[in-house]
């Protein structure tokens, strides 16, 4: 290793964590060992095959033994200094030093010494050092450079800081295994006043020379004097390596723990802490086991302060105090251990409990039914069980319970107690105890109050729970609204409506963001026949923009929206109904309608202030808002929304919006609420919600009159379902309804995938003969004839398209042409049959011809017959006489008979 490692580097230049460098350096160092295993295994497997050249280079090595060099040329101390800095032969090296220490001992034993005196303090010295050596770790700092080392110590103690730098740097890149030149930087640079560079240089060397406890602690101390927390723990977890029964480092890693809110970690030293102090600490242990037992019921783990506590009161009986009396207590009694509460305080704060037993005549006992006691089987080895002979046969021996409580006993126990005797149905001690808390003034033991009261609640007591709770809400302290709502809880079970109502509406004016207690009022005014104080209480808690940004806002609101809806329908407001549909709608929506373009508006164009859905231009969308932030807050939102309701239900929330607008003639708004809801993704992904989206866009769209925007849909459909024939006659009005001729391109296209379909063959036919290509349109429906000649529309259309073919003013064969389309007219007629509609149009082909005379009687047999009766179609719809008429009195008005188109017109076409 000539030169720094990479890690080091990175972490000198700041790169790095400390923790990250002593990660790499571990895989480093790993990746090395398997390395150096690897060569070993193949240096083993070479030494066994037998070499001739060995024996040469065994006499050679002798050689270099003895000159004290290698065969290389290079002295044995440089390969030791190498070695070191590997971490390798350490075992060869401590052999030579006690091989040369020998030799040394050889040599003064040898010359001649000063006297007896300076050989005896020889011996000294050398075995000191023996010991000072077995008690400290042996550096890592080979001979040949403890020397260069030893002159940077003074050069830095003379001032000279850049040499001393240069010389350290210069011992790192030799030897990067040794702690004394990180020492040494360390020290020069805190001189400088560079305390974080100095910090950086003491973590290496403490690094290096990891059995230091003490300089693992100091570096903790510099790490929080530069408010690094993490780096300490890190230092105090380094130095409890090697002293883990220290119970001051346990102490301050675990207090730099909860700083750093890793409760789990903290409370896990604690333990530790707990497990090595002494029987002779019972003081210390009874304090560090209350503090753990508050943070665990502070962090909701009551079952780990419980086994505290238990341990606690198991090993220190005598040191058990009322406040940890009161604190096991409090920790059974929120676990719902009732008995091992009880328990707790009878054992250790003096209270006594006794069941005695009372003679009582039948009748008194049918009177007193509520004195029997059943106690509990773990009870009775507490209690002083007293019994007494049964004197008369008609009397029977009841027990009592009694309490007999020492004085010095704090209210907050006796408050314990008695909700444990609710709780266990031990109801008859607790008059004198009631007495003593009602003594107590209530704005100074209001939270003992409410203790007890949410006790008889729990157990269904509501009669002893009123007083007390009538107490706190007079009182100016307890006036909370956690207290008036309980208060109204009690009022309602015990059926006092008017003033559980009054007790409600008070909750909501203290907390107008408690949910329970608004829907609650807002039944309570519904059972009392107030609607309109019912929907009062159900009015939104938070603005628009709180509802965007808060998802527990708007989980909330979302809850209180759906009671609304559904308050709104059995009232049967309908404007308000869709208002809060849309409302929740738009909560989910809200990414979507921005890229539909869709905005939700307040306005009172009817009137009253209702909900819109309006379609803006993009610049009007809130530019101002980062669209990924507003993805982010979407997504949380919508996680939230859909905890509260399922996808299927947001579908029939959905739908029960489109229906209702709907039902109002809001069919444009309608629209705009699918095209919305076909931007969310997840509605989209839907292949069936999809599609019946687009059905009721459809829908929304025809009603709506937008006939453009309902091409675009039919458009697709038929191509997805060209054989259907209900989506062809709903494009063909469509198409008929839009005065539009895109669609003739568009159906020639899929006559070119299709063309066997028979309605796209008379649609095209249709769409040539509008457009003047009579012979184009014959094509098609000769086609369509050929395919179903028993089709009377088929006849009708060629009878037609000869006869206007025959009516252009250049043709050829005109009377060919009428013979033709006659025939087919006839053949329409023989097979629809004799009706207004078959005559009217055998009449209208010949009024166009100018055959008059023809034309009138045919025109005659229309107005003799009625109208075609049509299922789901009014006979005023389908009846042709006002038509017949009309052209009637055109052809007497030509003629110059107005009398006569005059009685045709008073007859059949006036309204």
């Amino acid at each position: 290793m000539s030169g720094f490692s990479p890690e080091l580097i990175d972490y000198l230049e700041g790169k790095i964590s400390f923790e990250e460098f002593e990660r790499r350096r571990e895989e480093r160092k790993s990746r090395e060992k398997d390395g150096e295993n690897a060569s070993a295994e193949e240096n083993t497997e070479d030494a066994e095959a037998p070499s001739s050249s060995r024996k040469a280079s065994g006499k050679s090595q002798s050689q270099d033994e003895t000159d004290g060099e290698t065969s290389d040329g290079v002295s044995k101390s440089v390969h030791r200094v190498f070695a070191s800095m590997l971490g390798e032969n350490e075992e060869e090296e401590e052999d030579e030093e006690e091989e040369e220490e020998e030799e040394e001992e050889e040599e003064t034993t040898e010359q001649p010494t000063a006297g007896d005196v300076f050989v005896l303090e020889m011996v000294l010295n050398r075995e000191t050092k023996k010991m000072m050596k077995e008690k400290r770790p042996r550096s890592k700092l080979p001979r040949a450079l403890r020397g260069l080392m030893g002159e940077a110590n003074i050069r830095f103690a003379r001032g000279e800081r850049e040499e001393a730098i240069l010389m350290c740097m210069e011992i790192i890149r030799q030897a990067p295994l040794a702690h004394e030149p990180f020492s040494t930087l360390a020290m020069i640079y805190e001189d400088q006043g560079d305390m974080e560079k100095s910090l950086q240089f003491e973590l290496i060397a403490a690094h290096l020379n990891p059995s230091d406890t003490e300089e693992w602690v100091r570096l903790a101390e510099m790490s929080l004097e530069q408010d690094n927390i993490k780096q300490a723990v890190f230092c105090y977890t380094k130095a409890l390596k090697y002293d883990a029964s220290n119970v001051r480092y346990l102490w301050e890693r675990s207090s730099l723990y909860e700083q750093l809110g890793e409760h789990k970690m903290a409370m896990d030293g604690y333990r530790r802490i707990l497990n090595l102090l002494s029987p002779s600490d019972g003081e210390r242990f009874m304090q560090l086991a209350r503090d753990m037992a508050k943070s665990y019921y502070e962090a909701n783990d009551v079952t780990s302060a419980i086994e505290i506590i238990e341990e606690a009161f198991t090993k220190h009986q005598s040191l058990v105090s009322m406040e940890d009396v009161n604190i096991a207590a409090e920790l059974y009694i929120s676990s719902k251990q009732y008995d091992k509460a009880l328990a707790v305080i009878t054992d250790f704060a003096g209270i006594v409990l006794e069941k005695k037993a009372s003679e009582k005549s039948a009748t008194e006992e049918k009177k007193d039914t509520g004195a029997v006691v059943e106690t509990q089987e773990n009870q009775e080895a507490e209690t002083k069980d007293q019994s007494h002979p049964v004197a008369e046969p008609s009397a029977a021996a009841v027990e009592k319970v009694s309490c007999c409580i020492p004085e010095g006993v704090p209210i907050d126990i006796t408050v314990k107690l008695m909700v444990c005797l609710v709780h266990l149905n031990i109801l008859e001690p607790l008059n004198p105890l009631l007495t003593t808390l009602v003594e107590q003034n209530p704005e100074e033991m209001g939270d003992l109050y409410l203790d007890v009261a949410e006790a008889f609640l729990d157990v269904g007591e509501y009669n002893s729970a009123l007083p007390l709770l009538s107490s706190l809400v007079c009182s100016e302290r307890y006036n909370l609204a956690v207290v008036w709502l309980r208060h109204a809880e009690c009022l309602k079970a015990l059926g006092h409506m008017e003033r559980a109502a009054e007790s409600y509406a008070k909750v909501v004016d203290l907390a107008p963001l408690h949910l329970d207690a608004r829907i609650s009022l807002s039944t309570l005014q519904q059972q009392l026949g107030r609607p309109e104080k019912a929907l009062e209480a159900l009015e939104p808690m938070y603005d628009p923009d709180t509802l965007a940004q808060d998802a527990n806002a708007a989980q909330q609101e979302l809850k209180l929206l759906l009671h609304r809806s559904t308050l709104l329908y059995s009232q049967g407001k309908m404007y308000g109904y869709i208002d809060t549909l849309l409302t929740m709608l738009a909560m989910l929506l809200k990414v979507a309608m921005s890229r539909a373009q869709v905005c939700l508006i307040s306005s009172s164009k009817s009137g009253e202030r209702h909900l819109y859905l309006i379609k803006v231009s993009r610049d009007k969308i809130s530019d101002n808002d980062d669209q990924e932030t507003a993805n982010c807050d979407a997504k949380a939102i919508f996680a939230v929304l859909t905890s509260v309701l399922t996808k299927d239900d947001w579908w029939n929330l959905l739908l029960k919006a489109i229906y209702s607008l709907c039902d109002l003639s809001r069919y444009k708004e309608a629209e705009l609420l699918v095209d919305s809801s076909l931007e969310y993704y997840s509605f989209y992904d839907d292949r069936q919600k999809r599609k019946e989206l687009e059905y009721f866009g459809l829908s929304a769209a025809i009603l709506d009159k937008n006939f453009r925007k309902a091409y675009n849909y039919i458009r697709i459909m038929v191509m997805e379902n060209v054989n259907k024939p209900q989506l062809w006659n709903i494009f063909n009005q469509v198409t008929m309804q839009s005065q539009d001729v895109r669609h003739h391109r568009f159906c020639l296209r899929l006559m070119l995938k299709n063309p066997d379909n028979h309605a796209l063959c008379v649609l095209n036919g249709h769409n040539a003969f509008v457009s003047g290509s009579f012979k184009h349109a014959l094509g098609q429906y000769v086609q369509a004839f050929r395919a179903n000649p028993d089709e009377p529309l088929y006849s009708l259309c060629i009878g037609l398209t000869f006869i206007h073919m025959a009516s252009q003013k250049y043709v050829l064969k005109r009377h060919a042409l009428l013979v033709q389309g006659f025939s087919f007219l006839h053949r329409y007629l023989d097979l629809r049959g004799p009706c207004q509609e078959s005559f009217y149009n055998l009449g209208r082909g010949l009024h166009q011809l100018g055959l008059l005379h023809l034309a009138i009687h045919y025109y005659q047999k229309v107005l003799e017959l009625p109208p075609l009766a049509l299922e789901g179609i009014e006979t005023d719809q389908t009846d042709l006489r006002r038509d017949t008429a009309f052209n009637l009195s055109l052809i007497y008005q030509s003629s110059g008979n107005t009398r006569m188109a005059q009685k045709m017109l008073y007859t059949y076409a006036v309204v």
